[in-house]
């Protein structure tokens, strides 16, 4: 089924592996640059880079150096930049009403993409789905245009409590999981290696390794839509947690009591703020059954004060959690991401209140940024786990 046969990375040491890491995340970048981060010498950032040339996942573009090119006025600089197409990834969001494939290059650059919807959640049926979408995406790398490199695995993201390291969905309230080894069943009906992580997990790595993280020291990933989920880059590297759980912003108990969450606790964050229960709760004041998302925001912004209520209250809620985050764990910027930013206007001011009053001290100077992701997105995460793995020699993808 791949296009090649899979082939792994000449990354003897842990110095090669941080060398190709800054390539990818940060390059073109000369190799002055890379030993002046990694505080490697010249000879072994040299050393490490020299395999992967010879083996065409990085290359070295000469350029004239300009005048505040660090290696001396007038000389030129060879910046190291990763061959994009020298491997190709599959990166799968799943939902309970539709499966997000995507193909993308060893940057995470999206070359193809693939919707289907689902109309069963049941285990087995999914998986036999997920089979499917595989083989329809390689279809699509096979028949493109662009050069397409060996295929290095699929990540497949999906929401709740994932044990990465074995595959499984252990607890998946959305589809109505429960310790589903997605891995195993999937690696039985197709030969690649298979990376499973919690969705917002995924997307945090995406972000890490070629979004704001890039910049960043620290940042936290906020996604609100049907849940609400929390991704931690602190200390350089992703918070996975003892347990395989970190950031569940989404469960903190800030909620009324009185509110069961879909997880089957009380008064979780999502009872009151998840685009679900936004609209639930517009329903229930207005009586309009009928309602959709769409309409609820419409009955908002036209100044109905049950919606407009129901956003404040929703606002009030995420900015008290975003603040015990941040006083906890002080992240440099939030970013709030996710399909929930649609009505981010309608509760943006109540929430930075909440957050403001709650905030303690200097942590009050967390930026707050909006970014909007598509489902698209998500799924690139997805592929983005699997090139972590690759890089980093992480199971499944060990060398």
């Amino acid at each position: 089924m791949p296009l090649r046969p899979h082939r792994p990375l000449p990354l003897a040491t842990p110095a090669g592996v941080e060398v190709l890491t800054r390539i990818l995340t940060q390059g073109p970048i000369p190799r002055v640059e890379i030993a002046r981060r990694t505080r490697l010498s010249q000879a072994a950032v040299t050393k490490a880079v020299a395999p992967l040339i010879e083996t065409g996942f990085v290359t070295d573009q000469a350029a004239p150096a300009d005048e505040d090119s660090q290696v001396g006025l007038g000389r030129p600089v060879s910046p190291l930049t990763v061959v994009p197409s020298s491997v190709s990834v599959i990166g799968i969001k799943l939902t309970p009403a539709s499966l997000i494939g995507v193909t993308t290059d060893f940057t995470a650059g999206i070359l193809n993409v693939r919707h289907e919807q689902l109309d069963d959640t049941a285990p087995e049926a999914v998986i036999d789905r997920l089979a499917e979408h595989v083989k329809g995406l390689i279809g699509a790398l096979k028949s493109g245009t662009a050069v397409a490199g060996p295929l290095a695995g699929i990540g497949i993201a999906v929401s709740g409590d994932v044990d990465a390291a074995n595959g499984v969905v252990r607890d998946s309230p959305l589809m109505g999981w429960r310790g589903v080894p997605v891995a195993e069943l999937l690696g039985d009906r197709v030969s690649l290696p298979i990376v499973v992580s919690n969705d917002v997990r995924a997307l945090t790595v995406a972000e890490h390794w070629f979004g704001v993280g890039v910049d960043a020291d620290s940042f936290a990933l906020v996604t609100i839509g049907s849940g609400i989920g929390c991704g931690l880059y602190i200390n350089g590297e992703v918070v996975s947690g003892a347990y395989g759980v970190s950031g569940e912003l989404g469960h903190l108990p800030l909620a009324p009591g009185e509110l069961v969450c879909t997880c089957g606790r009380r008064g979780c964050v999502e009872t009151v703020a998840s685009s679900d229960a936004i609209l639930a709760r517009i329903r229930d004041t207005t009586g309009r059954q009928d309602l959709e998302l769409a309409g609820a925001i419409e009955l908002a912004h036209a100044g109905d004060p049950q919606a407009g209520a129901a956003f404040n209250r929703a606002g009030e809620v995420i900015g008290a959690a975003l603040a015990a985050m941040v006083n906890l764990v002080g992240p440099e910027v939030v970013v709030i991401a996710g399909e929930g930013v649609a009505e981010y206007e309608l509760y943006e001011e109540r929430m930075r209140r909440a957050f403001a009053d709650h905030a303690f001290g200097a942590a009050g100077n967390c930026r707050l940024m909006l970014r909007s992701h598509t489902f698209d997105d998500w799924a690139r995460g997805a592929a983005a786990t699997v090139i972590r793995a690759y890089v980093r020699a992480e199971p499944p993808l060990t060398r």
